[in-house]
């Protein structure tokens, strides 16, 4: 699946699979591509994204936008969740930081984020962004996330093992499962945000 998104901030393409793949993640904010790279392989997830943000401004509307755009392909890939597990929860550790992530791929979107980051910048970075980061995936893709710094005194260890824990949390909810037979993991029928929208008839 190929998505993109274009405004007058960024231009973002992405190629998209809720299979292991390719990862390639260039938005020219190293840090960040580290975090969203970790977060593809060990999600179990492949995508090439690639982002030509207004850097001169600062990193802010690049990390956003990116993760916009990652949850949108997340969210249309997902559909109604039929197959799905839905829930998932991880603990990632590195080295003396240890994260924990509980994920709902419920179609409502929403995020508790508690990274205590105490560094202004994780490389170019705003540490700020890493959590916004997690946010906007959170928001864009419909899922409820909520993520714990547990313990920990390195910020790249700290925000690492976010991502991680995030990621194989997302791996979990993602996994196939007949828990809820053929259809969708939810007693409201969908997980799609859109889901219970009526849609217009197209025009003849």
């Amino acid at each position: 699946m190929t998505m993109e998104r274009a405004t007058k901030e960024c231009s973002i393409r992405i190629d998209f699979s809720l299979e292991p793949g390719i990862v390639r993640v260039e938005t020219g904010i190293g840090f960040l591509d580290h975090l969203l790279s970790a977060l593809a392989f060990h999600a179990g997830l492949g995508f090439q994204l690639d982002c030509k943000g207004d850097l001169y401004v600062d990193d802010h509307h690049s990390a956003e936008d990116s993760c916009i755009l990652l949850g949108k392909a997340l969210r249309a890939a997902l559909g109604d969740g039929s197959g799905r597990a839905r829930f998932g929860y991880a603990y990632a550790p590195l080295d003396e930081a240890l994260a924990r992530a509980v994920v709902d791929l419920s179609g409502r979107p929403y995020a508790v984020l508690d990274l205590g980051l105490k560094r202004p910048m994780i490389g170019s970075l705003a540490s700020e962004n890493a959590e916004h980061a997690l946010r906007s995936l959170a928001t864009a893709a419909g899922i409820t996330l909520h993520v714990d710094l547990l313990r920990g005194d390195n910020d790249h260890h700290r925000a690492e093992a976010a991502f991680k824990a995030v990621a194989l949390a997302l791996r979990q909810a993602l996994a196939p499962s007949s828990v809820y037979g053929s259809g969708a993991p939810s007693t409201k029928g969908s997980v799609d945000p859109d889901g219970g929208l009526s849609r217009p008839e197209a025009s003849a």
